[in-house]
C-alpha cells in the first residue's frame, strides 16, 4: 500500500501534467470565430490646389506698382492736383495710402490702373478678387471705389466698394448685356481705422462677400451672367477726375484670382 507522501506526489504529478490541457482549452475556449472584423478607414480628399493668380500686387520692395502674379498687369499712378500715392507701413512690407477726403476744390485724386487684358475678364466663370484695407471712421463717404474693372452704367463691371457713414463693404457684379446690378452688402462697416481682409467671390450662382476670412453677404446670381469689358482695371477709384469715388484709405494685398 502506497504511504501518504507517495500519493502527495502522484497527485501534484498529475495536476501539472494538466496544465497544458487547460491553457490549451482557453485558448480553444476564447479564441474568436467568424472572421476578423472589418476596419473602415475613410478616405482623405487630396488638398485643393492653390488658386490661379490673375493679378496680385503688394506694394513691396524697388518695383511696388508691378504685379507679382506671372501675367504681368502692372500697375501705373494716375494723379490729379498733384497727388501722389503714399508709402505706409503693414506688418512687414508696404501698402499705399490714398488722399484723405476733401470738400473743397481743388482735390486730390488718385488710382492705379492696368490696362485691360483677357486675363482680366473672367467672362462667366467663378472667380474671386478682393484687397486688404484701412479706413478711417473719420474718412467714410458716400461711396469709395477699392478696386473695380468696368462701369456699372455700361457694359460689364466686378467692383469692391466702401460705401455710407458706416464705412459697409460690398460687393458688386454686373452682367454684359444686362441692366441688373448684383450687390452683396456686409451688415456692419469696417471703417475702424484697422486693417480688413475684403474679398468678392463669384461662384456659378452666387457673390459672396468675405470680411476677415468668412462670408458676411450673398445674392443670387444667373449661371450665364458674363463679365468682359475693354475697361482698365482700376484701384483707388474710378478715374483721377471729378466724382471719381475716390477711396481714402490705405490698400494692400490686392488680388484676382480663379479656382
Amino acid at each position: 500500500m502506497p504511504s501518504p507522501l507517495t500519493r502527495r506526489r502522484a497527485a501534484v504529478i498529475a495536476l501539472l501534467a494538466l496544465v497544458p490541457l487547460a491553457v490549451l482549452a482557453a485558448a480553444i475556449v476564447f479564441r474568436p470565430s467568424g472572421p476578423a472584423p472589418a476596419v473602415w478607414v475613410t478616405p482623405t480628399s487630396p488638398p485643393a490646389p492653390p488658386p490661379l493668380m490673375l493679378a496680385r500686387y503688394d506694394f513691396d520692395g524697388p518695383r511696388p506698382w508691378d504685379d507679382a502674379s506671372r501675367f504681368g498687369h502692372h500697375l501705373t499712378p494716375f494723379g490729379g492736383n498733384r497727388a501722389r500715392p503714399r508709402s505706409v507701413p503693414h506688418d512687414a512690407g508696404r501698402a499705399v495710402q490714398f488722399p484723405p477726403p476733401c470738400e473743397r476744390e481743388p482735390c486730390r485724386r488718385l488710382i492705379l490702373r492696368a490696362l485691360s487684358r483677357p486675363d482680366l475678364n473672367p467672362g462667366d466663370a467663378p472667380f474671386s478678387y478682393g484687397a486688404t484695407v484701412r479706413l478711417a471712421a473719420r474718412h467714410t463717404t458716400d461711396g469709395q471705389n477699392v478696386l473695380q474693372k468696368g462701369y456699372s452704367a455700361e457694359g460689364s463691371q466686378y467692383k469692391l466698394q466702401i460705401d455710407g457713414r458706416p464705412g459697409q463693404p460690398s460687393c458688386v457684379i454686373r452682367g454684359e448685356d444686362s441692366r441688373v446690378i448684383h450687390v452683396a452688402v456686409a451688415p456692419f462697416g469696417v471703417a475702424d481705422g484697422t486693417w480688413h481682409r475684403l474679398e468678392c467671390r463669384r461662384t456659378r450662382t452666387d457673390l459672396i462677400l468675405f470680411v476677415d476670412g468668412s462670408p458676411h453677404a450673398a445674392v443670387r446670381i444667373p449661371a450665364t451672367l458674363r463679365v468682359d469689358n475693354a475697361m482698365s482695371l482700376n484701384v483707388g477709384g474710378k478715374s483721377a477726375h471729378g466724382d471719381n469715388d475716390q477711396f481714402h484709405g490705405a490698400v494692400d494685398e490686392i488680388f484676382l484670382s480663379k479656382p
